[in-house]
Protein backbone atom coordinates (compact mmCIF):
# COMPACT_ATOMS: atom_id res chain seq x y z
CA UNK A 1 0.00 0.00 0.00
CA UNK A 2 1.53 3.45 -1.37
CA UNK A 3 1.32 5.52 1.61
CA UNK A 4 1.11 9.81 0.43
CA UNK A 5 4.77 10.45 1.62
CA UNK A 6 6.30 7.64 -0.44
CA UNK A 7 4.24 8.88 -3.61
CA UNK A 8 5.48 12.47 -3.04
CA UNK A 9 8.86 11.47 -3.37
CA UNK A 10 8.60 9.16 -6.58
CA UNK A 11 6.89 12.48 -8.07
CA UNK A 12 9.72 14.76 -6.85
CA UNK A 13 12.27 11.90 -8.27
CA UNK A 14 10.42 12.14 -11.41
CA UNK A 15 10.17 15.98 -12.21
CA UNK A 16 13.99 16.18 -10.59
CA UNK A 17 14.68 13.89 -13.32
CA UNK A 18 12.67 15.38 -16.35
CA UNK A 19 14.50 18.92 -15.03
CA UNK A 20 18.47 17.54 -15.39
CA UNK A 21 17.37 15.77 -18.59
CA UNK A 22 16.25 19.55 -19.77
CA UNK A 23 19.15 21.05 -18.70
CA UNK A 24 21.45 18.23 -20.39
CA UNK A 25 19.45 18.55 -23.59
CA UNK A 26 20.38 21.98 -23.90
CA UNK A 27 23.55 22.30 -22.85
CA UNK A 28 24.48 19.88 -25.59
CA UNK A 29 22.26 21.76 -27.84
CA UNK A 30 24.10 25.08 -26.97
CA UNK A 31 27.59 22.96 -27.26
CA UNK A 32 26.48 21.58 -30.87
CA UNK A 33 25.60 25.74 -32.10
CA UNK A 34 28.56 26.74 -30.98
CA UNK A 35 30.60 24.44 -33.10
CA UNK A 36 32.03 26.29 -36.07
CA UNK A 37 30.13 25.35 -39.33
CA UNK A 38 32.77 23.56 -41.76
CA UNK A 39 35.44 20.57 -41.65
CA UNK A 40 37.10 19.22 -38.48
CA UNK A 41 41.05 19.66 -38.02
CA UNK A 42 41.15 15.74 -38.77
CA UNK A 43 39.09 15.98 -42.54
CA UNK A 44 41.26 19.21 -43.57
CA UNK A 45 44.70 16.87 -42.76
CA UNK A 46 42.89 13.90 -44.57
CA UNK A 47 42.06 16.26 -47.15
CA UNK A 48 45.77 17.51 -47.02
CA UNK A 49 47.63 14.77 -47.28
CA UNK A 50 45.56 13.03 -50.36
CA UNK A 51 46.21 16.18 -52.32
CA UNK A 52 49.83 16.11 -51.61
CA UNK A 53 52.06 16.12 -55.17
CA UNK A 54 54.57 14.21 -52.88
CA UNK A 55 54.10 10.14 -52.03
CA UNK A 56 52.86 9.58 -48.57
CA UNK A 57 52.10 6.13 -46.64
CA UNK A 58 51.67 5.81 -42.87
CA UNK A 59 53.05 2.08 -41.64
CA UNK A 60 52.57 0.43 -38.38
CA UNK A 61 55.04 -0.98 -36.07
CA UNK A 62 54.56 -4.21 -38.41
CA UNK A 63 54.71 -2.81 -42.18
CA UNK A 64 50.92 -2.37 -42.81
CA UNK A 65 49.59 0.57 -44.24
CA UNK A 66 47.25 2.58 -42.44
CA UNK A 67 47.10 5.77 -44.50
CA UNK A 68 47.95 6.67 -48.06
CA UNK A 69 47.50 8.75 -51.21
CA UNK A 70 46.67 8.47 -54.56
CA UNK A 71 50.24 10.41 -56.01
CA UNK A 72 51.77 6.85 -53.63
CA UNK A 73 50.73 4.83 -56.46
CA UNK A 74 52.17 7.29 -59.27
CA UNK A 75 55.42 7.03 -57.84
CA UNK A 76 55.63 3.07 -57.02
CA UNK A 77 55.58 3.66 -53.39
CA UNK A 78 52.06 1.46 -52.85
CA UNK A 79 52.07 -1.74 -55.50
CA UNK A 80 49.19 -3.88 -55.19
CA UNK A 81 48.21 -2.27 -51.91
CA UNK A 82 51.36 -3.04 -49.75
CA UNK A 83 54.30 -0.59 -49.61
CA UNK A 84 57.47 -0.78 -51.57
CA UNK A 85 59.67 -3.13 -49.09
CA UNK A 86 62.12 -1.15 -49.33
CA UNK A 87 60.06 1.69 -47.54
CA UNK A 88 59.09 -1.26 -44.97
CA UNK A 89 62.79 -2.07 -44.40
CA UNK A 90 63.26 1.00 -43.96
CA UNK A 91 60.59 1.67 -41.78
CA UNK A 92 61.70 -0.34 -39.50
CA UNK A 93 65.06 0.63 -38.82
CA UNK A 94 63.60 4.14 -38.26
CA UNK A 95 61.19 2.69 -35.13
CA UNK A 96 64.16 1.18 -33.32
CA UNK A 97 66.60 4.06 -33.55
CA UNK A 98 63.72 7.04 -33.83
CA UNK A 99 66.11 8.43 -35.94
CA UNK A 100 64.86 10.05 -39.47
CA UNK A 101 66.17 7.94 -42.75
CA UNK A 102 66.77 9.08 -46.39
CA UNK A 103 66.39 6.31 -48.88
CA UNK A 104 65.87 5.70 -52.89
CA UNK A 105 62.66 4.92 -54.34
CA UNK A 106 63.46 4.97 -58.17
CA UNK A 107 61.62 2.39 -60.11
CA UNK A 108 64.01 -1.21 -60.68
CA UNK A 109 62.85 -0.84 -64.19
CA UNK A 110 62.85 1.44 -67.08
CA UNK A 111 59.15 3.24 -67.61
CA UNK A 112 59.81 5.46 -70.48
CA UNK A 113 58.49 9.21 -69.16
CA UNK A 114 57.39 7.65 -65.83
CA UNK A 115 59.24 8.74 -62.30
CA UNK A 116 63.05 7.50 -62.46
CA UNK A 117 64.64 9.37 -60.14
CA UNK A 118 62.01 8.81 -56.58
CA UNK A 119 63.90 9.80 -53.48
CA UNK A 120 61.99 8.96 -50.25
CA UNK A 121 62.32 9.92 -46.48
CA UNK A 122 61.03 7.62 -43.60
CA UNK A 123 59.91 9.91 -40.04
CA UNK A 124 58.64 8.24 -36.65
CA UNK A 125 55.92 9.36 -35.76
CA UNK A 126 55.71 7.94 -32.58
CA UNK A 127 54.11 4.12 -31.07
CA UNK A 128 55.41 2.38 -33.69
CA UNK A 129 53.98 4.89 -36.14
CA UNK A 130 56.15 5.70 -39.30
CA UNK A 131 55.38 8.06 -42.14
CA UNK A 132 57.18 7.62 -46.08
CA UNK A 133 57.09 10.81 -48.18
CA UNK A 134 58.56 10.48 -51.41
CA UNK A 135 59.52 13.12 -53.83
CA UNK A 136 60.20 13.09 -57.64
CA UNK A 137 63.32 14.41 -58.95
CA UNK A 138 62.94 12.98 -62.32
CA UNK A 139 62.62 16.01 -64.00
CA UNK A 140 65.54 17.63 -62.06
CA UNK A 141 67.23 14.63 -63.38
CA UNK A 142 66.52 15.35 -66.93
CA UNK A 143 67.19 18.80 -66.94
CA UNK A 144 70.69 18.24 -65.37
CA UNK A 145 71.54 15.57 -68.04
CA UNK A 146 70.25 17.99 -70.69
CA UNK A 147 72.99 20.55 -69.31
CA UNK A 148 75.83 18.46 -69.04
CA UNK A 149 75.13 17.45 -72.87
CA UNK A 150 74.80 20.72 -74.01
CA UNK A 151 77.98 22.09 -72.49
CA UNK A 152 79.86 19.11 -73.74
CA UNK A 153 78.48 19.69 -77.24
CA UNK A 154 79.54 23.14 -76.82
CA UNK A 155 82.42 22.65 -75.99
CA UNK A 156 82.98 20.14 -78.68
CA UNK A 157 81.75 22.68 -81.40
CA UNK A 158 83.88 25.36 -79.96
CA UNK A 159 87.23 23.38 -79.80
CA UNK A 160 86.78 22.29 -83.57
CA UNK A 161 87.18 25.80 -84.81
CA UNK A 162 89.70 27.19 -82.39
CA UNK A 163 91.77 23.83 -82.89
CA UNK A 164 91.96 24.51 -86.86
CA UNK A 165 92.31 28.00 -86.34
CA UNK A 166 95.78 27.65 -84.19
CA UNK A 167 96.92 24.47 -86.35
CA UNK A 168 96.28 26.76 -89.61
CA UNK A 169 98.02 29.61 -87.78
CA UNK A 170 101.27 27.61 -87.38
CA UNK A 171 101.21 26.65 -91.05
CA UNK A 172 101.33 30.15 -92.35
CA UNK A 173 104.26 31.17 -89.97
CA UNK A 174 105.84 28.19 -91.26
CA UNK A 175 105.29 29.34 -95.31
CA UNK A 176 105.45 32.57 -94.37
CA UNK A 177 107.79 33.41 -97.20
CA UNK A 178 105.09 31.23 -99.67
CA UNK A 179 102.57 33.54 -100.78
CA UNK A 180 100.62 31.33 -102.50
CA UNK A 181 100.44 29.18 -99.45
CA UNK A 182 99.91 31.89 -96.81
CA UNK A 183 96.63 32.85 -99.20
CA UNK A 184 95.60 28.97 -98.88
CA UNK A 185 96.21 28.66 -95.54
CA UNK A 186 94.36 32.53 -95.08
CA UNK A 187 91.64 31.35 -96.78
CA UNK A 188 90.61 28.44 -94.39
CA UNK A 189 91.79 30.37 -91.50
CA UNK A 190 88.84 32.88 -92.78
CA UNK A 191 86.61 30.64 -93.22
CA UNK A 192 87.20 28.61 -89.46
CA UNK A 193 86.91 31.97 -87.74
CA UNK A 194 83.85 32.55 -89.95
CA UNK A 195 82.27 29.34 -88.12
CA UNK A 196 83.32 30.06 -84.67
CA UNK A 197 81.60 33.77 -84.93
CA UNK A 198 78.44 32.08 -86.57
CA UNK A 199 78.66 29.28 -83.46
CA UNK A 200 78.83 32.18 -81.08
CA UNK A 201 75.92 34.45 -82.33
CA UNK A 202 73.64 31.30 -83.01
CA UNK A 203 74.73 30.25 -79.08
CA UNK A 204 73.90 34.23 -77.77
CA UNK A 205 70.12 34.11 -79.94
CA UNK A 206 69.19 30.83 -78.52
CA UNK A 207 69.99 31.60 -75.02
CA UNK A 208 68.11 34.43 -75.25
CA UNK A 209 65.39 32.39 -76.91
CA UNK A 210 65.15 30.24 -73.77
CA UNK A 211 64.26 32.56 -71.33
CA UNK A 212 68.35 34.00 -70.09
CA UNK A 213 67.11 38.12 -71.76
CA UNK A 214 63.40 39.36 -72.09
CA UNK A 215 61.88 39.25 -75.28
CA UNK A 216 61.66 41.91 -77.23
CA UNK A 217 57.45 43.42 -77.15
CA UNK A 218 55.54 41.71 -80.51
CA UNK A 219 54.83 44.29 -83.15
CA UNK A 220 52.02 43.75 -86.42
CA UNK A 221 54.97 42.34 -88.63
CA UNK A 222 53.94 42.07 -92.75
CA UNK A 223 54.81 38.53 -93.62
CA UNK A 224 55.88 39.62 -97.15
CA UNK A 225 58.28 41.82 -95.65
CA UNK A 226 59.50 38.89 -93.43
CA UNK A 227 59.94 36.65 -96.68
CA UNK A 228 61.78 39.77 -98.56
CA UNK A 229 64.67 39.66 -96.21
CA UNK A 230 65.02 36.49 -95.78
CA UNK A 231 65.44 35.97 -99.23
CA UNK A 232 67.52 38.88 -99.20
CA UNK A 233 70.06 37.04 -96.52
CA UNK A 234 69.71 33.46 -98.80
CA UNK A 235 70.33 35.06 -101.93
CA UNK A 236 74.38 34.38 -102.19
CA UNK A 237 74.74 30.75 -100.71
CA UNK A 238 72.14 29.95 -103.05
CA UNK A 239 73.73 30.88 -106.04
CA UNK A 240 76.54 29.74 -104.95
CA UNK A 241 75.13 25.92 -105.14
CA UNK A 242 73.36 26.75 -108.04
CA UNK A 243 70.16 26.85 -106.69
CA UNK A 244 66.72 28.55 -107.68
CA UNK A 245 64.74 29.93 -105.05
CA UNK A 246 60.82 30.45 -106.36
CA UNK A 247 57.93 32.70 -103.92
CA UNK A 248 54.20 32.59 -104.98
CA UNK A 249 52.68 36.04 -105.07
CA UNK A 250 52.39 38.43 -102.10
CA UNK A 251 49.71 38.11 -99.50
CA UNK A 252 49.80 40.70 -98.38
CA UNK A 253 49.08 38.73 -94.12
CA UNK A 254 49.81 40.46 -90.87
CA UNK A 255 50.96 38.87 -88.18
CA UNK A 256 52.13 39.95 -84.25
CA UNK A 257 55.90 39.31 -83.93
CA UNK A 258 59.15 40.47 -83.47
CA UNK A 259 60.82 41.27 -87.54
CA UNK A 260 64.32 40.73 -86.58
CA UNK A 261 63.70 37.03 -84.96
CA UNK A 262 61.29 35.88 -87.53
CA UNK A 263 63.59 36.76 -90.23
CA UNK A 264 66.05 35.00 -88.73
CA UNK A 265 63.79 31.71 -88.74
CA UNK A 266 62.70 32.11 -91.64
CA UNK A 267 66.66 32.50 -93.00
CA UNK A 268 67.50 29.40 -91.36
CA UNK A 269 65.01 27.74 -92.90
CA UNK A 270 66.01 28.59 -96.47
CA UNK A 271 69.78 27.96 -95.27
CA UNK A 272 69.20 24.53 -94.55
CA UNK A 273 66.65 23.88 -97.57
CA UNK A 274 69.72 25.30 -99.77
CA UNK A 275 72.94 23.11 -98.10
CA UNK A 276 70.78 20.05 -97.84
CA UNK A 277 69.72 20.51 -102.13
CA UNK A 278 71.57 18.99 -104.50
CA UNK A 279 72.93 21.83 -107.38
CA UNK A 280 70.43 22.90 -109.57
CA UNK A 281 67.00 22.10 -107.86
CA UNK A 282 64.32 24.10 -106.43
CA UNK A 283 63.84 25.75 -103.37
CA UNK A 284 60.21 27.24 -102.68
CA UNK A 285 58.08 29.62 -100.23
CA UNK A 286 54.54 29.55 -99.88
CA UNK A 287 52.30 31.64 -97.46
CA UNK A 288 48.38 30.95 -96.54
CA UNK A 289 45.96 31.78 -93.83
CA UNK A 290 44.59 28.76 -92.25
CA UNK A 291 42.51 28.30 -89.26
CA UNK A 292 43.77 31.71 -87.71
CA UNK A 293 46.96 30.95 -88.08
CA UNK A 294 49.95 32.20 -90.72
CA UNK A 295 51.94 29.19 -92.45
CA UNK A 296 55.05 30.25 -94.03
CA UNK A 297 56.52 26.55 -95.97
CA UNK A 298 59.90 26.24 -97.27
CA UNK A 299 59.90 23.09 -99.77
CA UNK A 300 62.93 21.43 -101.25
CA UNK A 301 63.62 18.39 -103.34
CA UNK A 302 66.96 17.70 -101.25
CA UNK A 303 67.96 14.12 -99.66
CA UNK A 304 64.87 14.21 -97.40
CA UNK A 305 64.84 13.09 -93.63
CA UNK A 306 64.01 9.51 -92.31
CA UNK A 307 61.35 9.02 -90.74
CA UNK A 308 62.77 7.83 -87.33
CA UNK A 309 65.79 11.19 -87.75
CA UNK A 310 62.43 13.74 -88.01
CA UNK A 311 61.48 13.93 -84.05
CA UNK A 312 65.34 14.80 -83.37
CA UNK A 313 66.06 17.80 -86.19
CA UNK A 314 65.12 20.41 -83.74
CA UNK A 315 67.57 19.28 -80.75
CA UNK A 316 70.45 21.17 -80.94
CA UNK A 317 73.58 20.45 -81.97
CA UNK A 318 71.83 17.05 -84.26
CA UNK A 319 72.49 16.75 -87.78
CA UNK A 320 70.83 14.68 -89.84
CA UNK A 321 73.72 14.23 -92.00
CA UNK A 322 76.65 15.04 -90.57
CA UNK A 323 78.81 14.95 -93.36
CA UNK A 324 77.28 17.54 -95.53
CA UNK A 325 76.66 19.65 -92.11
CA UNK A 326 80.19 20.16 -91.57
CA UNK A 327 81.26 20.57 -95.49
CA UNK A 328 78.68 23.12 -95.53
CA UNK A 329 79.58 24.60 -92.08
CA UNK A 330 76.40 24.38 -90.38
CA UNK A 331 76.00 24.25 -86.30
CA UNK A 332 73.43 22.16 -85.58
CA UNK A 333 71.37 24.81 -84.03
CA UNK A 334 69.53 26.70 -87.17
CA UNK A 335 66.49 24.55 -86.62
CA UNK A 336 66.45 24.75 -82.19
CA UNK A 337 66.51 28.35 -83.25
CA UNK A 338 63.61 27.83 -85.48
CA UNK A 339 61.44 25.61 -82.93
CA UNK A 340 62.44 27.96 -80.15
CA UNK A 341 61.16 31.64 -82.28
CA UNK A 342 57.84 29.96 -83.40
CA UNK A 343 57.49 28.86 -79.79
CA UNK A 344 57.98 32.53 -78.33
CA UNK A 345 55.76 33.46 -80.55
CA UNK A 346 52.90 31.08 -79.59
CA UNK A 347 53.33 29.58 -82.45
CA UNK A 348 55.12 26.11 -84.05
CA UNK A 349 57.22 23.76 -86.67
CA UNK A 350 55.77 21.55 -88.89
CA UNK A 351 57.59 18.84 -90.99
CA UNK A 352 56.82 16.81 -94.10
CA UNK A 353 59.37 14.81 -95.44
CA UNK A 354 60.79 12.15 -97.39
CA UNK A 355 63.81 10.47 -98.22
CA UNK A 356 65.21 10.77 -101.34
CA UNK A 357 62.12 13.50 -102.59
CA UNK A 358 62.39 16.28 -100.49
CA UNK A 359 61.17 17.84 -97.49
CA UNK A 360 58.75 20.74 -96.38
CA UNK A 361 59.07 23.05 -92.75
CA UNK A 362 56.48 24.92 -91.91
CA UNK A 363 56.11 27.75 -89.56
CA UNK A 364 53.27 28.56 -88.12
CA UNK A 365 52.61 31.95 -86.32
CA UNK A 366 48.98 33.51 -85.28
CA UNK A 367 47.59 36.34 -87.40
CA UNK A 368 47.26 39.79 -86.68
CA UNK A 369 43.53 40.31 -85.54
CA UNK A 370 42.51 44.07 -86.50
CA UNK A 371 40.12 45.31 -83.81
CA UNK A 372 36.90 45.90 -84.67
CA UNK A 373 35.96 50.21 -85.03
CA UNK A 374 34.59 51.91 -82.04
CA UNK A 375 30.51 52.43 -82.95
CA UNK A 376 30.13 56.52 -83.95
CA UNK A 377 27.75 57.98 -80.89
CA UNK A 378 24.02 58.35 -81.35
CA UNK A 379 23.27 61.91 -82.58
CA UNK A 380 20.28 63.75 -81.20
CA UNK A 381 18.24 64.83 -84.66
CA UNK A 382 15.36 63.22 -84.86
CA UNK A 383 16.44 61.82 -88.23
CA UNK A 384 16.07 58.30 -89.84
CA UNK A 385 18.65 56.23 -89.30
CA UNK A 386 20.95 55.52 -92.63
CA UNK A 387 20.48 51.71 -94.64
CA UNK A 388 23.14 49.32 -93.04
CA UNK A 389 25.47 48.38 -95.69
CA UNK A 390 26.72 45.34 -95.19
CA UNK A 391 30.77 45.01 -95.39
CA UNK A 392 31.95 42.26 -98.00
CA UNK A 393 34.64 40.37 -96.39
CA UNK A 394 37.95 40.66 -97.98
CA UNK A 395 39.01 37.39 -100.03
CA UNK A 396 42.80 35.78 -99.15
CA UNK A 397 44.75 35.57 -101.96
CA UNK A 398 45.03 31.64 -103.59
CA UNK A 399 48.74 30.67 -102.44
CA UNK A 400 50.00 28.68 -105.33
CA UNK A 401 52.69 26.24 -103.55
CA UNK A 402 55.99 25.45 -106.16
CA UNK A 403 58.47 22.68 -106.08
CA UNK A 404 55.92 20.61 -103.60
CA UNK A 405 54.50 16.98 -103.70
CA UNK A 406 52.26 16.74 -100.91
CA UNK A 407 49.74 19.97 -100.38
CA UNK A 408 50.02 19.10 -96.54
CA UNK A 409 52.95 20.68 -94.60
CA UNK A 410 53.01 18.06 -91.89
CA UNK A 411 52.25 17.59 -89.06
CA UNK A 412 53.08 19.80 -85.41
CA UNK A 413 56.37 18.39 -83.86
Amino acid sequence: MTTPVSLALAIGALVAGAVAGYFLARARTRREDARPPGPTVAELLERLVRSSNNGIVVLNKFGDMVLHNPRAYELGLVKVNQADPRARQAAEQVVETDEPLEIDLSPLEARGRQPEAVLGQVRPLGDGFTVVEAVDHSEAIRLEAVRRDFVANVSHELKTPVGAIALLTEAVLDAAEDVAEVRRFGGKILRESTRLGQLVTELIALSRLQGAERLPDLNVVEVDAVVREALGRTTLSAESADIRITTDHPSGLLIEGDRTLLVTALSNLLENAVNYSPAGSPVSISRRLADGMVEIAVTDRGIGIAEEEQQRVFERFYRADKARSRATGGTGLGLAIVKHVAANHGGSVGLWSRPGTGSTFTLRIPAHVSPEPAPEPARAAKTSPAPRQEKTPERTPRLVVTGQDSPDHGGNL
